[in-house]
Formats: C-alpha cells, sequence, structure tokens
C-alpha cells in the first residue's frame, strides 16, 4: 500500500489468466515488533534477508531488515523522519528513500552499514526503489518535495543510474507520470505510470529500450507493477472490474499468464516483490483494517 499510494499521489500485452493458486503455496504473517503497519518490499536475498518498513505508535515510519531466522534490525538514516526501505540486493545492499526534518525526501543506499544519499540534481525530491548486482539503481524523481508522502500532490518520473553515475530518464509513452518498482541484472525496468485518458494506472516492463505495458485481464481502476525478478515474474496488485468491496487484489505474471492470489482472509492484498526463487513479499489488510507484511513461498 505504501508503494501504490505513493505512486497514486503522483497496447495492453494479450495474455491468458488463471483465476487461483495451486494449493500447494504457503504464506507467512510478518510484523514488526510493536509495529501499528508492517510491509515488506524486497527480498528474500540469497541469504533470506528481506527489507521492508513499519510504522510506530507515533506514526512515524522506519525501515527494517528480516533475516531468515526471524532476527528483526529496524534502520534510519541519520536526521530521518521518515523511512522506507524499497529493495535488498544479493550482496546485501538495501536502498530507499527518508525525509529529512523540512520534509524534503532523498534517496539511499545502505550498504555494510555504510549511507550514502543520492539526490538528482534540479528536482525537488528523489526515492530509490531498486539496486541490481552491477550497481545499477532504479528511482524516481518528485515534483513534491516529501514525493507525495505527506500528502501533497506529485508528479514523478522514472530513472536509472548507472554504476558510473549517469542518470537516465524516461516514461512511458503517454504517460503523465511514472515511477520505477525494481532494475533486474540485465537492466530490464519494472516499473508503472497513471495515463492522458482517466488516469488510469497500469504497470510497464522495459527491456532493450521496448515497453510491454502491464494491465490485469478486466481492471477497473489499473493494474501497477510492484516488482520483478531476473526471469521476468511480475508481482503488483489490481483493482477487479465491477467491485463493491475488497476490490484491490495481488498478482502474478508469469509466462504470460497471470494469477489473482489474496493473502488468506485478507480484504486488500499487495505484493511488492519477487525473488529469482519465485518467493513473493507484500503487504495485506485484515477484517480489522490492519496491515500485515507477508511472505508467500512456492
Amino acid at each position: 500500500m505504501i508503494k501504490l499510494l505513493r505512486f497514486l499521489t503522483i497496447c495492453t500485452i494479450s495474455v491468458a489468466f488463471a483465476s487461483s493458486i495451486a494449493s500447494a503455496q504457503t504464506y507467512k504473517q510478518v510484523d514488526y515488533p510493536g509495529a501499528i503497519l508492517t510491509e515488506l518490499a524486497g527480498g528474500p536475498n540469497p541469504e533470506g534477508t528481506s527489507v521492508g518498513t513499519w510504522q510506530d505508535t507515533t506514526g512515524v515510519f522506519h525501515g527494517f531488515s528480516l533475516t531468515a531466522k526471524g532476527v528483526f534490525a529496524t534502520f534510519d538514516p541519520p536526521g530521518s523522519t521518515f523511512t522506507t526501505a524499497s529493495f535488498i540486493s544479493p550482496q546485501g545492499v538495501i536502498v530507499g528513500e527518508y525525509l529529512d526534518s523540512t520534509s524534503a525526501s532523498h534517496g539511499f543506499i545502505l550498504d555494510g552499514g555504510k549511507y550514502t544519499f543520492v539526490d538528482v540534481p534540479g528536482v525537488a525530491g528523489t526515492s530509490l526503489s531498486g539496486i541490481n548486482p552491477s550497481g545499477e539503481i532504479a528511482g524516481l524523481t518528485c515534483s513534491d518535495p516529501a514525493c507525495g508522502n505527506t500528502g501533497n500532490p506529485n508528479t514523478s518520473h522514472s530513472f536509472v543510474r548507472s554504476k558510473k553515475d549517469v542518470f537516465t530518464f524516461f516514461d512511458p509513452p503517454g504517460a503523465t507520470s511514472s515511477s520505477t518498482s525494481t532494475v533486474n541484472p540485465s537492466g530490464a525496468v519494472v516499473g508503472a505510470y497513471t495515463d492522458t485518458v482517466g488516469e488510469l494506472f497500469h504497470g510497464y516492463l522495459l527491456k532493450h529500450e521496448t515497453y510491454t505495458i502491464i494491465d490485469f485481464p478486466g481492471a477497473l481502476f489499473g493494474t501497477f507493477a510492484g516488482g520483478g525478478n531476473p526471469e521476468n515474474d511480475i508481482v503488483g496488485l489490481y483493482n477487479y472490474v465491477s467491485c463493491t468491496a475488497d476490490c484491490f487484489h495481488a498478482y502474478l505474471l508469469h509466462n504470460g499468464v497471470f494469477t489473482s492470489f489474496d493473502y488468506p482472509g485478507a480484504i486488500f492484498t499487495e505484493a511488492t516483490g519477487i525473488n529469482p526463487g519465485g518467493v513473493i513479499v507484500g503487504l495485506f489488510q485484515d477484517s480489522s483494517f490492519n496491515i500485515h507484511g507477508f511472505i508467500r513461498t512456492p
């Protein structure tokens, strides 16, 4: 929801559609101790570590990591008043964004306990969403200094920064606003954008300078692409047609086939990341409207 809400303040492919999931898949609920909200956004990496964001009882957001053994660790860049962790690389490098005391948004890289900060020159705010093993970083620029995190209107544009610190900026054709979610080892980018017709939102895959637009069949309000892996599997959420309740569901796009799924008993499910082994992370809202993270294992 954090990824989607941030994006909202900011040629469809032909595919088959599978409406149910296999019974062999298992789900694990994740709650940071004492949190009033937990989201998983990246991982697990080869060491089994995932990252995400949790909200404390005062309403402040923090980043956290979770190891395969169930050990949590929280973190915030120095001076942060709001931290979101977006992705963890196979080498354990974490990227995300934070707000400073003036509510300006900055990208951060956390590597071996050391922070490096990324600000695109000449823009109001910067956020980082993904990093691949070669050091390419995906992110977005913002018209609002807080990148929409404080509720202000925001227009965003996508970028990839090379390992030589060269920025490449882009938007899918017809986009009024766009964001990135991940950049995989080949340099392919997964993200989302809003269009000029009714401000509907769509997912996209940018590979070899070619865009593939991701729209879940029958989605009413739109399709959001929240994550992808090196095999070009894509996950996210969509709003189903003729919906009156429990409208938002997660999906997996694998080999051209969409699979819809929900955390058991959830009224809202969002998939935010998928690793090379097909393990999916995300968040869900229960019937009491509490938000939790989840790990879905094939």
